[in-house]
């Protein structure tokens, strides 16, 4: 658990907007008919054109630069000339970038063109689920504070979490400490200081939290074969709100 000095908090800034900007761009690219491969190609052009590296290839060998999940894929799923996304798809982009010695990482889930009203919900509610994590990540708090937050709002609405995957710290590397669940897990909770830097992941399964892995040794699904959806953010533990670090600065009016 390490709390950055202003000189790393200025890099994860610089990194989180071109992870956000990346992710910003592949979301728009999207569209029917385009294989996974595709896409995966297009993400890595727009991180080499904003100067950075994508933190996934090679990273435990994984091959793509991009993680894109189709419909009932969790997590780290790989593009392929053989996937094609279709209307009524909903794709996971896991965007991790190395810039300047900085990781920046989120994640969104779209929409192929359009989608069920079923799936925009599974959609929007763990998105919401994000944003409640955000919120309790407070200097102070602990980090059961902002699995509980995440729980409850998605239990309530009747998914549930992934619990063999789970949010982390970043900074110069892909995975820090501390580990932040998307569920309370009844272990001792670190305490959230300022200059801490997190990602909040919630992956929410339309049915059980049970999942698989796929013979390629990466693509999770879920058990039932029921969608999934995951967003993503990393942030930043201040003195006062916590502050988004994969966010792009307003558009000039």
């Amino acid at each position: 658990m390490i709390a950055r000095n202003p000189k790393d908090v200025e890099g994860m800034r610089r990194a989180g907007r071109v992870a956000a900007q990346v992710l910003d761009d592949v979301a728009a690219f999207v569209r029917p008919g385009l294989t996974t491969a595709e896409i995966d190609r297009f993400g890595a052009e727009r991180i080499a054109h904003y100067g950075g590296r994508s933190a996934f290839l090679g990273y435990r060998k994984f091959p793509c630069h991009l993680c894109l999940s189709v419909n009932e894929e969790v997590v780290h799923g790989m593009g392929s000339e053989e996937r094609r996304v279709e209307f009524g798809d909903i794709v996971s982009i896991d965007v991790g970038v190395l810039f300047e010695g900085y990781i920046g990482d989120n994640a969104r889930t779209v929409s192929v063109g359009g989608c069920s009203p079923d799936k925009q919900r599974l959609m929007d509610v763990t998105e919401q689920a994000l944003y409640r994590g955000i919120a309790a990540a407070r200097a102070g708090n602990r980090v059961a504070d902002i699995s509980r937050a995440v729980q409850r709002h998605v239990e309530a609405a009747g998914y549930q979490v992934v619990r063999e995957f789970v949010g982390h710290g970043v900074g110069h590397t892909m995975h820090e400490e501390p580990q932040v669940p998307n569920y309370v897990d009844g272990k001792t909770s670190p305490k959230l200081r300022v200059g801490m830097a997190i990602a909040i992941e919630p992956m929410v399964n339309a049915g059980t939290g049970a999942i698989r892995i796929l013979p390629d040794g990466w693509t999770v699904v879920s058990r039932d074969g029921e969608p999934s959806a995951h967003f993503e953010h990393s942030v930043l533990i201040t003195e006062d709100e916590p502050e988004i670090l994969t966010c792009l600065p307003p558009a000039a009016s």
